[in-house]
């Protein structure tokens, strides 16, 4: 009779246990998200602070694009991101799996003679060697034009 008891007990525990597992799952897929938006922050304060050497490790091939020249050229736009709030704005992340993501944000450029331009677009970020990474071609375009100082 005991053993009759315990049994629906049991079922009744594993059916509760059941959906908890489920929620953990999703978990890590915002942690994705989290993360990719942390780094791609990160990306733009190196740019903003001038580290281009640091930003060219942080992207991911452009084809024939040399360091040097990489540097360069971001080195010579008049564009670099902005500040604080300006800096991204409504920001959506969608994560194809656990190592690339695309992100939808508002960038704000500081254009040299003090205004502030804003850009919405999508960027795909790749997760190499446990870094996030963003194509150098997509940080060239958003730097524009590249006029020299």
């Amino acid at each position: 009779m005991r053993k009759l008891t315990i049994l629906p007990l049991l079922v009744l525990l594993l059916c509760a246990a059941i959906p908890v597992s489920a929620k953990v799952s999703a978990v890590p897929g915002a942690d994705i998200q989290g993360e990719a938006t942390r780094e791609f922050e990160e990306i733009l304060d190196l740019w903003r602070d001038g580290n281009h050497e640091e930003l060219y490790r942080r992207t991911t091939a452009a084809g024939k694009q040399s360091k040097e020249s990489f540097v360069k050229r971001l080195a010579s736009c008049d564009r670099r991101p902005a500040c604080c709030w300006e800096k991204m704005q409504d920001v959506t992340v969608s994560a194809k799996d656990a190592s690339r993501v695309t992100v939808h944000a508002k960038i704000g450029m500081d254009v040299r003679g003090g205004s502030t331009e804003f850009q919405t677009r999508k960027f795909k970020l790749e997760k190499e060697d446990g870094l996030w990474k963003i194509s150098a071609a997509d940080l060239l375009s958003l730097a524009g034009n590249g006029k020299k100082r």
